[in-house]
């Protein structure tokens, strides 16, 4: 048996709170715009208070999800890894952590800012719905992951009290759906159609609709994104079409992820690749830090 405190920090899964850097996007977006009065050191602490709590949040429903899943991890040629499923921790932690974690993340939600606490919740509830039923309907699963980005998004701005553009929010919508769609077209390729060793919801895609879905998204992705960066409010609000130049960023970042999906077969661990595929890592490091720089030179 693994280190207890080792195989507890495996369920939390820490690797996954990369999900989580999403809470910080409203700030970063807030700071070229002189419609928003914000103090960056306060904000940036609040921000990252706010990632934090989610971070505990998730963590509870990732352990929720080894307890309720643990039959079908045990089948699953990677997912039998998971400390639950491979009795490296006792059932009854789990089912003490869920509660600790996800009423710990709403406690202090409260303290930080109530509105947040509300976002905070409504999260905690989607996801207890996706766990207990809606995980297992094709199409409704990724739509309830991509509803849970929305959520950090938006509760990124609710905690610093700041505008978001619905444009962003749609961006991190699609953004969100890609990556779920390529991650279910990967679990079906390693499963090879193998019954009783998948997901339930699995055997309600297709392939081939997984690829023109996955086209379909991405292609409607990079549509918003560019839209987005040029639409006259956003121009208004930020003074000029600079932030156009982001584009070419996100146009490879997005070929390299299919890239990475449809020759190497890597799609299973979008958070995984983020840090591990060096491409990515850095068309992200310089997306991410091209947009501080333009936002914060006026």
């Amino acid at each position: 048996m693994s280190n207890p405190a080792a195989a507890i920090l495996r369920a939390l899964r820490p690797k996954q709170w990369t999900k989580n850097a999403v809470v910080l996007a409203p700030l970063i977006f807030a700071l070229g715009d002189p419609n928003q009065n914000i103090t960056l050191a306060t904000a940036l602490q609040i921000a990252l208070a706010a990632a934090a709590i989610f971070c505990l949040a998730s963590s509870g429903i990732y352990i929720l999800n080894d307890l309720r899943d643990i039959e079908l991890d045990r089948q699953h040629p990677t997912k039998r890894q998971r400390p639950f499923a491979a009795g490296d921790l006792p059932l009854g932690l789990g089912w003490t952590l869920t509660p600790l974690l996800l009423l710990g993340a709403l406690a202090l939600a409260t303290l930080l800012d109530p509105t947040f606490a509300i976002s905070i919740a409504a999260y905690i509830l989607l996801q207890l719905c996706y766990t207990f039923g809606l995980k297992r309907i094709a199409l409704v699963d990724i739509m309830i992951i991509a509803a849970g980005f929305v959520l950090r998004a938006l509760a990124g701005a609710l905690a610093i009290h700041v505008d978001i553009s619905p444009w962003l929010l749609l961006c991190t919508l699609l953004l969100a759906l890609f990556l779920a769609l390529c991650k279910r077209r990967h679990e079906l390729v390693i499963l090879d159609g193998r019954e009783g060793h998948s997901r339930p919801s699995l055997r309600g895609y297709d392939p081939r609709l997984l690829d023109i879905l996955v086209s379909m998204i991405a292609a409607a992705t990079l549509i918003a994104y560019c839209l987005y960066t040029l639409w006259p409010d956003t121009v208004a609000k930020f003074g000029s079409h600079k932030l156009g130049f982001t584009i070419p960023f996100v146009v490879f970042g997005l070929f390299r992820y299919l890239d990475l999906v449809y020759r190497h077969e890597r799609g299973g661990r979008p958070e995984q690749l983020l840090l591990t595929d060096i491409p990515l890592a850095i068309t992200v490091l310089l997306y991410g830090g091209t947009v501080i720089t333009l936002l914060a030179i006026r």
